[in-house]
């Protein structure tokens, strides 16, 4: 999967530069515009259309435009045939407009303010979810089915760790405790189709709270790699 482009619509001149510095910061993430009114972003989605390593694969989109509901924009965007997903970014905390995001096909909700740690989190769960798209254009099975949307879902519950998804740690401990063997985060990130950092922090995770053990795997080439054990 290459890079993913991210398009960033936000009418706030300081917290457009503030969003495209985050996404600056990401691994796997560039900026492929910003825009401020939802007419320059529907200027400068479709510029993007048919251009070689142009073409914007993200939004992160402001519900408050000036001249158009961020909603609106989204559903015109859906009606034009335009491929592209969409998270929004947000200080609207309404349920009605959570539900109608849903329903508008919108991957993430991100309520406004928010720490660099939770857009890293989310927009690693949504690389995640669409590194499992980009490596096949079938899905093997149900569980990789459910692991792609699982990657979509972080969550802040007590006792998980931050952006640990439940359903994610379910399938993660299932693949360990039914292993013959042990298994590394390379091994892990393409069994669940997911990066190798989220792997591994899945991994420490359950070796941190004593449901795995962790030690050197020696007899490959170059540092030895961690290997992850089920304990019985």
């Amino acid at each position: 999967m290459g890079v993913i482009r991210v398009l960033i619509v936000e009418d706030e001149v300081i917290t457009a530069e503030a969003h495209a510095l985050y996404v600056a910061r990401l691994d796997g993430f560039e900026v492929g515009g910003v825009a401020h009114t939802g007419a320059e972003a529907v200027r400068l989605l479709k510029a993007s259309l048919g251009q070689a390593g142009e073409r914007i694969d993200l939004i992160l989109l402001d519900m408050n435009l000036p001249d158009i509901d961020g909603l609106e924009l989204c559903r015109r965007i859906r009606a034009g045939g335009v491929d592209v997903d969409v998270i929004a970014i947000t200080a609207v905390r309404s349920a009605e407009v959570v539900r109608a995001s849903i329903a508008a096909g919108i991957v993430q909700y991100l309520i406004k303010p928010f720490t660099f740690g939770v857009f890293t989190d989310k927009l690693t769960s949504y690389r995640d979810f669409r590194t499992l798209f980009a490596q096949s254009p079938t899905v093997a099975s149900q569980r990789d089915v459910d692991g792609a949307f699982a990657a979509l879902r972080t969550s802040n519950d007590p006792g998980l760790g931050k952006g640990l998804s439940p359903e994610t740690l379910s399938a993660v401990s299932t693949l360990l405790a039914e292993s013959d063997g042990g298994v590394s985060a390379r091994e892990l990130a393409e069994e669940i189709h997911a990066s190798r950092v989220t792997a591994r922090r899945y991994l420490e995770y359950l070796a941190d709270s004593g449901r795995a053990d962790r030690a050197p795997r020696y007899g490959t080439p170059g540092r030895p790699e961690v290997e992850y054990r089920w304990r019985e």
